[in-house]
């Protein structure tokens, strides 16, 4: 079986030299990228299967690639984890904001970092194509194609917030907890920082409702979670 790449981009010598050294042993391929412009050529030739990237890069930060990668068909799809130094919750949120999958702050334990990485792998590789569809008012969601239509004109999707529609609007009526949905979409517990789930709750009312201020389909239910519902 092939060894799954991976793609790791950050300017500090001895951080890539450290991911590298345990991404490996625990049988990953990796490549290297020590700038922005680097990352988004080698992410373009080597499809890997899973991008590490630094939040804080010289020339493209790492912001800007993940938008420029989630913009391009051949990457779109590349799960990304993003690694920063920054404690901020702005800075987790923006990431998440431009596409990314996850975050990781720095300092962090070679042995979580590959756990994590193993558990995005792992939600990406289970996400399985099937010929299902889902048609709810006026959302319709081809599920092989990997495509969602609103109202009839078709509304673009990162693979988290595809995958989270997905489970809401199969289930219609009901209710997941934020905590239920870390573990099924992100793969792993995310040590309470439920913000993740209401970031990718925020993206996907923009894009299906008609007033994201006053939803239809996903409606908050206080101090639990989310659930889908159908229009009358």
């Amino acid at each position: 079986m092939a060894k799954e790449k991976i793609l790791v981009v950050d300017d500090e010598p001895h951080i890539v030299e450290l991911v590298r050294f345990n991404l490996e042993a625990g049988g990953f391929k990796v490549f290297e990228a020590v700038d922005g412009q680097k990352a988004i050529e080698l992410a373009q030739s080597e499809k890997p299967d899973l991008i590490l990237l630094d939040l804080m890069l010289p020339g493209i930060d790492g912001l800007e690639v993940c938008r420029i990668l989630r913009q391009q068909k051949p990457t779109q799809d590349i799960p990304i984890i993003m690694l920063t130094a920054k404690s901020e919750e702005i800075d987790k949120v923006l990431g998440l904001e431009m596409g990314a999958d996850d975050y990781i702050t720095k300092p962090f334990s070679p042995r979580e970092l590959t756990a994590r990485v193993k558990a995005v792998l792992r939600r990406s590789s289970s996400s399985e194509k099937n010929e299902n569809s889902i048609k709810i008012g006026n959302l319709f969601m081809d599920i092989e194609k990997h495509e969602v239509l609103v109202a009839g004109e078709k509304q673009e999707f990162t693979p988290k917030e595809f995958d989270l529609l997905k489970l809401l609007a199969s289930n219609p009526g009901k209710v997941f907890s934020r905590e239920y949905l870390l573990e099924n979409i992100w793969g792993y517990d995310y040590l309470g920082d439920t913000r993740t789930v209401d970031v990718h709750i925020r993206h996907l009312r923009q894009k299906i409702e008609r007033d994201s201020e006053k939803p239809v389909y996903i409606e908050t239910v206080r101090g639990i979670g989310y659930k889908f519902n159908k229009p009358e």
